[in-house]
């Protein structure tokens, strides 16, 4: 099933991936109300959220996280038959120009530098997750 196959009524699902609590609690109270959540406190967890059979409509993933990275998230989606769809957004304090070359070459929709405006956030995701 993909994000296209969901009821019309059914609450979009993204996966956020972000091991700085403080940032998480930003990130939950900016979309908890509008999406359903999964939370990966780090990249592992994450890896695995991306294997289950669990339907996502978008991934937002930090940079830097243990174990694994945002990037490696982000590859490891883009490598799974079932994801390789999957919009993901990746979230930095880093903001290096390679960082974003190399996000944007994997197939990331977009690489978003801390600290970042929550408005301009969910604009962002909304625009992403309805195209």
């Amino acid at each position: 099933m993909h994000a296209t196959d969901r009821p019309a009524l059914a609450p979009r699902r993204i996966l956020l991936a972000e091991d700085e609590p403080h940032i998480r609690r930003i990130l939950l109270s900016v979309l908890e109300d509008e999406f359903d959540l999964d939370v990966a406190t780090d990249g592992g967890e994450a890896f695995a959220r991306l294997d289950s059979d669990m339907l996502y409509d978008l991934v937002l993933t930090d940079l830097m996280m243990p174990i694994h990275s945002g990037l490696e998230v982000l590859a490891h989606a883009k490598h799974l038959e079932h994801r390789r769809h999957l919009p993901v957004i990746l979230l930095t304090a880093k903001g290096q120009d390679a960082d974003r070359e190399r996000a944007l070459s994997l197939g990331a929709e977009d690489f978003i530098t801390k600290p970042f405006s929550p408005k301009k956030l969910l604009a962002r995701i909304r625009e992403v997750i309805a195209t």
